[in-house]
């Protein structure tokens, strides 16, 4: 595993794995919300967001953390596994909720400095609509990647693959 994506719904914990899996693979960690977000909450275009990505995905190794659909594609092509966290909905919301209210008020680690965790209800509908919409567009995107997939479904799931993975060896 040297160009690794973590992807999933909201509330997952892809970057809670991210950071894991970064750290026991040795790959440089990118998360998405930080290219996208600039302080105050303002989003950056999607040509800022694809020219930083070209250059990330044009090396050899990385850990991408965060689904984005659309800038996902340029990501699968280059990619050598998905880790895709297929939680249950219900999970997610629960943990983006305790999320909210851990970090309320304070940027969290994997986010841009200067956006504060907060509570927005429009965010919450997309993760509750997730199924019926958000899922079937990347899951579309897989389509043709499914031999670089490792998809998890729960997190019994995840901790029995992470505890089989072994560092990698010495170059």
């Amino acid at each position: 595993m040297q160009r690794v994506l973590v992807i999933g719904p909201c509330g997952a914990g892809k970057s809670t794995l991210a950071v894991e899996l970064a750290h026991k693979l040795c790959l440089p960690l990118i998360h998405m919300d930080q290219l996208n977000w600039q302080p105050g909450w303002v989003e950056s275009s999607k040509d800022e967001i694809r020219a930083r990505l070209a250059d990330i995905v044009a090396t050899d190794r990385w850990l991408i953390d965060g689904t984005y659909g659309g800038t996902l594609g340029e990501r699968l092509d280059r990619a050598d596994t998905i880790v895709y966290l297929d939680y249950p909905i219900r999970l997610c919301v629960a943990r983006l909720l305790r999320r909210i209210w851990t970090y309320r008020g304070r940027t969290r680690p994997d986010m841009t400095d200067g956006c504060p965790e907060r509570f927005d209800v429009g965010f919450l509908f997309y993760l509750m609509r997730w199924n019926s919409g958000p899922r079937l567009r990347m899951e579309g995107k897989l389509t043709g990647h499914e031999a670089k997939i490792i998809r998890l479904r729960s997190p019994d799931e995840l901790q029995r693959w992470a505890d089989s993975l072994s560092p990698p060896s010495a170059l």
